[in-house]
């Protein structure tokens, strides 16, 4: 009758019938060991993808906090001693890498490539803001690959290769950024070098706005040559490329402008309400 339970296919067959079913498979045939090494398999691909998920967020932590230490070189009275510290946590974060690298071996990296993208576009990040401090240029995708190269220094593995001798071949990891995860991280970039744009005028610096303006435009020139054919990541990080560049062209016209009548203690202060009016023109939060 109606508000009443529907009755189940399987209620069809009586507890016993499906008992006996259940104690007639025979574990040992050649159908429930496929499956047992089907389960085996997947069960092994799963844990592996998880402690690559784990190293993946490692790696983001570390390389966000090498960014945060190299945004005060500008403030920090001695800029090589900051230079020195990222380069040391930058190390760090190639050891997880190369945990990453040996985790990989013998499997097709893409099959792993949603787990670690996260963590290589930060190192992307990190290690290009610190390239550009140093040179005030972009680094290249195979520079960092080359520093992605590892081999084995301990002293575990050392004495494997010492006693098979008949193998001579040194144990060697690498992990190449491809590059989607390459053109995510610079795009990430730009953020970073609107911020030390602030922080440059902050200090009084008038000088790094109009040379993050210019290479800011040429990262802008460069995405909008890719335009819409490339991933669907780079052409929607482009907008937020697009902001940081107005921000800073902005900074350099306050500054080109209006700076030598603003003391340089209050340009930050006249900065910071030119981009919250942009953001608001745009309809950022």
């Amino acid at each position: 009758g109606s508000g009443g339970f529907r009755k189940r296919k399987h209620d069809n067959f009586p507890h016993g019938q499906r008992r006996e079913e259940k104690e007639n498979v025979n574990p040992s045939s050649a159908l429930m060991t496929s499956f047992k090494s089907f389960q085996l398999e997947l069960d092994t691909r799963h844990d592996k993808y998880e402690r690559l998920v784990k190293l993946s967020r490692d790696i983001t932590i570390e390389s966000k906090r090498t960014i945060f230490l190299l945004h005060r070189f500008t403030s920090a009275p001695n800029g090589e001693e900051i230079l020195n510290e990222s380069e040391v946590k930058l190390d760090a974060v190639r050891q997880k890498i190369k945990q990453v690298a040996q985790e990989l071996i013998g499997e097709d990296m893409y099959q792993f490539h949603r787990a670690i993208s996260p963590g290589l576009q930060e190192y992307v990040e990190a290690v290009s803001f610190q390239y550009f401090i140093k040179t005030r240029s972009l680094i290249s995708v195979e520079e960092i690959n080359k520093q992605l190269i590892f081999t084995a220094e301990d002293r575990e593995e050392a004495t494997n290769t010492t006693s098979n001798s008949h193998d001579k071949q040194p144990h060697t990891w690498s992990l190449k950024v491809t590059p989607v995860d390459y053109l995510l991280g610079v795009a990430d970039l730009t953020g970073e070098l609107m911020r030390l744009c602030i922080s440059s005028v902050g200090n009084g610096d008038i000088d790094t706005p109009f040379e993050l303006s210019q290479f800011l435009r040429q990262i802008y020139d460069g995405f909008t040559f890719i335009g819409n054919t490339g991933p669907y990541e780079v052409s929607k990080k482009l907008y937020t490329l697009k902001q940081s560049l107005a921000k800073v062209e902005n900074a350099c016209y306050t500054l080109k402008v209006r700076g030598s009548e603003i003391p340089k203690h209050m340009l930050a202060d006249v900065f910071s309400t030119k981009t919250e009016l942009i953001d608001q023109d745009e309809g950022l939060p």
